[in-house]
């Protein structure tokens, strides 16, 4: 009886394992799973999420594991002053509030009711609960085309 029970246990340890990992990550205001906005390289290093793609003098860039963006993108700048300085995650991942790629700016501006354009032309919102972080939405013919978490304070990019 003892085996069957721990079996049973190790069964549904299992189950329930798997259906963690089947669930999908959000991209929320502290970062996209255990990878946080504004932690040190090495700390991303650790989340085991990350492969470099290029060294630069002020900032690194990667891609997230098993998510390669082509040649000339990548989903993760890390600055070497601040820490992970952008995030953007694979299409099919949500925010805490629903936003996604294929999202309609009308469902954005529901979301977010503080988003406003940029002079880039992307549509941004401080972060609920994080200050120091921002959502960025590229939104063309309507829809979200992408989105990202930026931290505020960076020298990565514009």
């Amino acid at each position: 009886m003892r085996v069957l029970t721990m079996a049973l246990a190790g069964a549904a340890a299992a189950s329930s394992l798997a259906f963690t990992a089947a669930e999908p990550v959000q991209l929320t205001s502290q970062g996209y799973g255990a990878l946080k906005i504004g932690s040190s390289e090495r700390a991303a290093l650790r989340t085991g999420m990350l492969v470099r793609k290029f060294s630069g003098r002020w900032c690194d860039g990667f891609d997230l594991k098993g998510h390669p963006t082509g040649r000339d993108d990548l989903s993760v700048y890390v600055s070497k002053k601040y820490g992970v300085a952008m995030i953007q995650p694979p299409r099919r991942t949500r925010t805490p509030r629903g936003v996604h790629v294929g999202s309609t700016l009308s469902e954005v501006k529901r979301a977010y009711p503080g988003v406003r354009r940029d002079v880039h032309g992307f549509w941004g919102v401080t972060a609920p609960r994080d200050h120091r972080a921002s959502y960025q939405f590229e939104v063309e013919r309507g829809h979200v085309t992408m989105m990202a978490l930026n931290l505020k304070d960076q020298d990565c990019f514009n």
